[in-house]
């Protein structure tokens, strides 16, 4: 169990909301924990997952079921249909919004999901009112990629952004052309822009904790919770879709999952190898969240190891922190 913490930072304004972060790499146990969390301290859940937020996408995402809410209020679930564009600029409006209706309520909000850039510009305020829109760059990026494919556009953030290009995975298209889209509009990088934003203070009286597991016994979970999407409809369901209209091009279809099986369907390879594909993309998805969430700050990590895989002892041990640092 690793602790970096400075309780004056995490305590020192009480006009600030309060909050609770829980995150941590795809596969770790978040889902069931949260729940746990949410019946103690009187908290509702707000979603930080890029994928969750779309409906008609349940089995792919590993999206939350009704039955396991167990009656908790879940926020950013099932809210945009799967053409509707969802970036960190639209997820902290609405995470802004439903955290002020959860503290209306006298509730305590609790993000909980794996994508730690959203936790960020929620978490630290960062401030996108500046950005114009630039849609006419991102056009000509996407264009490009159609025609280049996406390594020339990776092959070129390399040179104009090198740590951009250490910290993004050489097939995350929307990633890179993002990367390459702000260098065009600010002729700076976004990784130096990233970096500052990290030196933000909190703009809530927070909590974060990071859940973490053994790298080996996470990627048994990860293949094992892949095997259980295929025998629960993964193919069927991104049939669904495909006959829905939606398609490779989305933004939402290029998630872990959809678009393998998405492959596999339009002929592109057998379903052994989009599975195998799968698997092997979610392994690297999660080694990536934990480069991500060590470079934060004031994060409470969470070995499940030296709490003997117990979520009972987890959630005390989440309690006592919250109650130290009176949240």
């Amino acid at each position: 169990m690793k602790l970096k913490k400075n309780l004056n930072e995490l305590c020192n304004a009480e006009k600030k909301g309060r909050l609770v972060v829980l995150t941590g790499p795809t596969a770790v146990g978040k889902t069931a924990l949260s729940v746990l969390l949410a019946k103690e301290i009187g908290g509702e859940i707000v979603s930080a997952d890029s994928m969750q937020v779309y409906k008609y996408m349940d089995i792919g995402s590993a999206k939350i079921t009704p039955g396991e809410m167990e009656n908790i209020p879940h926020h950013l679930i099932n809210v945009l249909n799967p053409d509707e564009e969802f970036n960190v600029v639209r997820f902290q409006k609405m995470a802004k919004d439903a955290i002020e209706g959860i503290y209306h309520r006298g509730h305590i909000p609790i993000l909980v999901g794996g994508t730690g850039f959203y936790i960020q510009a929620l978490l630290y305020d960062i401030d996108f009112s500046d950005e114009e829109d630039h849609s006419l760059i991102r056009s000509r990026l996407e264009q490009e990629a159609s025609e280049k494919g996406i390594g020339s556009l990776f092959e070129r953030l390399k040179i104009v952004d090198p740590d951009s290009a250490l910290a993004i995975h050489p097939n995350n298209r929307k990633r890179i052309i993002r990367a390459l889209e702000y260098y065009e509009q600010n002729g700076t990088m976004i990784s130096a822009h990233n970096t500052a934003q990290r030196q933000r203070q909190s703009a809530y009286l927070s909590c974060y904790f990071v859940l973490n597991e053994e790298r080996p016994l996470l990627y048994q979970r990860i293949d094992e919770r892949v095997d259980a999407m295929l025998k629960a409809g993964l193919v069927e369901e991104v049939k669904r879709l495909k006959d829905m209209g939606y398609h490779k091009e989305m933004v939402s279809m290029q998630g872990l999952g959809y678009k393998e099986i998405l492959d596999y369907l339009d002929g592109g390879c057998s379903l052994d190898e989009a599975v195998f594909r799968i698997k092997q993309g979610t392994r690297h998805f999660a080694k990536r969240q934990l480069t991500w969430f060590r470079r934060e700050k004031n994060v409470i990590w969470i070995d499940k190891e030296a709490f003997a895989y117990d979520n009972d002892r987890i959630l005390q041990f989440m309690l006592n922190y919250i109650r130290e640092v009176s949240l």
